[in-house]
């Protein structure tokens, strides 16, 4: 009987070590996990905000979808100064301007015209990919707004974000509850978003 008293308390010990080990690792799988899709989703957030910036100081308001945005990026063109040459120190110490080294041919400033798509990312930035929530065909929710600031002036702005559930729903449910009644308590956004449809908050990113 002894014997078999020593055999249970063994297994049941093994079984409580493994279970601990288990949630243990369970906890750090949901925030390694986490923490590499936090940093792939707010790369592409910031790269809808650098879009959006660049749209709204074209057309004074954000693109009010992806497909808006799209078209702005592949069809729409900016400026953009081709520089070749800087001002010297005995150059500047004399009180030249960079105007006037223009006109006198002492180095060269040219305004090019190129893709909106160009000139804020690269001629190989993959457009189509941007509406989606990175390793997923999620889509990331936009929208935009116009809010009165405390002094009286309308300000446009835009809204881009993800939920818990959407990048964060295929592990641990309790973990991820945890997150969500978190942000509740708080009253924070459930995942992650840039801009806001309720406050002025200069675009921001709400992990900076």
């Amino acid at each position: 009987m002894k014997i078999v008293l020593q055999i249970v308390l063994v297994a049941a010990i093994a079984l409580l070590t493994y279970m601990c080990y288990e949630s243990v690792m369970t906890q750090v799988r949901f925030e390694d996990l986490g923490e590499a899709r936090k940093t792939a989703i707010t790369t592409r957030l910031i790269e809808i905000r650098k879009a959006q910036i660049e749209y709204k100081n074209r057309y004074g308001t954000h693109a009010g979808s992806f497909d808006e945005l799209a078209r702005f990026l592949n069809e729409d063109k900016l400026p953009f100064i081709i520089k070749e040459g800087v001002l010297t120190d005995e150059q500047l110490e004399k009180g030249m301007t960079e105007k006037e080294a223009v006109k006198q041919g002492l180095i060269r400033r040219d305004t090019s015209w190129i893709t909106a798509k160009d000139t804020i990312f690269s001629s190989n930035y993959d457009v189509a990919s941007m509406r989606f929530v990175p390793g997923t065909q999620t889509t990331f929710k936009m929208d935009t707004a116009t809010l009165l600031s405390g002094t009286g002036y309308t300000v446009k702005v835009f809204e881009c974000g993800v939920l818990y559930d959407d990048y964060l729903g295929d592990l641990d449910a309790q973990l991820l509850y945890n997150l969500k009644h978190q942000a509740e308590v708080y009253e924070k956004y459930p995942g992650l978003r840039v801009g806001s449809l309720t406050e002025i908050n200069n675009n921001a990113g709400n992990w900076e």
